[in-house]
């Protein structure tokens, strides 16, 4: 749950691949220390991009971005800096392939932190043995489901010690029984106070682990509230025609179950 400070400021920012293509429009929100902030909408809507912006992989064409007062939204020499303060986990793994479970996960710590070996081992064991996979550590990526891969992925990034995790749809990808293990990491992160914000479709993990929901619709935030009241009584028409549609979507899926 949030301390009250402020850990990023999104101000009137602003992205566009075209002048009529305006993906963010003079977007500004804040993330406080220790909050889960969950970001849904509909496909395009522009959330992926966002959390592209706040981690420096895509240029923003107005505003600024503030991770603990410093000024990141600006490109410079230091970007390699700011990422190494934003976690950030994608759909796709990127696990390197001929490396085994355990060197990719300590090869930042040790070679951008120039951190000790030792130090970056033990921790990234304790890390692994906490998501289950300490046994997969001499693994390499080919021979891990997806569901490894991901939490492998969660795990490498942790191992950075990020003031911030951004998670993007990450269980996109994924088979439905590979889903779960990976969400309930998140949530078990998310109960340690880690500070998040995370774009997703599972709505019932949105409202599991949320502390924030922000609402998205054609570059802009369109509602936000506390998940209980979101999700029961959406302020807008347009949150609530997405939540119908999403609702509709379970319903179909339960009945195709039971045919």
């Amino acid at each position: 749950m949030s301390t009250h400070k402020t850990l990023l400021e999104i101000k009137q920012v602003r992205k566009s691949y075209d002048e009529e293509h305006l993906v963010l429009k003079d977007l500004s929100l804040d993330v406080q220390e220790g909050e889960v902030l969950v970001i849904i909408g509909p496909s395009g809507c522009g959330k992926s991009t966002l959390l592209r912006c706040i981690n420096g992989l895509e240029a923003i064409q107005a505003g600024e971005i503030l991770l603990d007062g410093e000024l990141i939204s600006q490109e410079s020499q230091k970007m390699h800096l700011v990422r190494q303060k934003i976690g950030m986990v994608f759909q796709s793994y990127d696990l390197f392939p001929h490396m085994t479970i355990l060197d990719n996960v300590i090869l930042g710590p040790i070679k951008a932190q120039k951190r000790e070996k030792a130090e970056v081992i033990k921790e990234a064991e304790a890390a692994l043995k906490r998501v289950g996979l300490l046994d997969k550590k001499d693994a390499y990526p080919r021979q891990l489901s997806g569901g490894q891969k991901q939490r492998v992925a969660i795990v490498r990034s942790l191992c950075m010690r990020p003031q911030l995790m951004l998670f993007d749809e990450v269980t996109a990808a994924l088979d439905p029984e590979m889903v779960r293990e990976v969400l309930d990491v998140m949530l078990e992160l998310a109960q340690s106070g880690s500070t998040m914000v995370i774009v997703t479709h599972e709505m019932q993990f949105a409202r599991a682990v949320a502390d924030r929901i922000i609402f998205m619709d054609k570059g802009e935030i369109v509602e936000e509230n506390q998940p209980a009241e979101f999700f029961t009584q959406p302020t807008t028409e347009r949150a609530k025609q997405f939540l119908n549609m999403f609702e509709f979507d379970v319903k179909q899926a339960e009945e195709k179950l039971t045919v």
